[in-house]
């Protein structure tokens, strides 16, 4: 199992679809590393060297992108940086309802969880 940028990236996997494993490394990314290597698209991870594992660490580092603990932390202080201005996406995150205008009346159950019945209860 090939290591790469910390992230443990499956064996059986072409090399294409491997590199989504990493955070911050989708499909576009992934194609122009794997059409930067020059590899084959049958190419499977487990077959990588480690001259071709170098060189796609390499690749990443010269484009500068953002990858795992580096991607997570911006994002984090992103969202702590509109909660604590008070802004009304800020206050959306604190409260776990939909940011961007989407209804709450009726759906909106994958934000705000699962429904919570009100209503009457029977005496024994």
């Amino acid at each position: 199992m090939p290591r790469l940028l910390g992230v443990d990236i499956p064996n059986n996997k072409r090399t294409e679809f491997a590199l989504r494993y990493i955070y911050g490394i989708g499909p576009t990314r992934s194609k122009q590393i794997v059409t930067e290597l020059k590899l084959e698209d049958a190419h499977r991870s487990q077959d990588l060297t480690e001259e071709e594992i170098n060189k796609i660490s390499e690749i990443i580092i010269r484009n500068q992108w953002m990858t795992e603990g580096d991607l997570r932390r911006d994002i984090a202080s992103n969202l702590k940086r509109l909660q604590a201005i008070q802004c009304y996406r800020g206050y959306r995150h604190r409260r776990g309802l939909p940011v961007r205008g989407q209804r709450t009346s009726t759906n909106a159950r994958t934000r705000k969880g699962g429904r919570k019945t009100v209503g009457v209860v029977s005496k024994k």
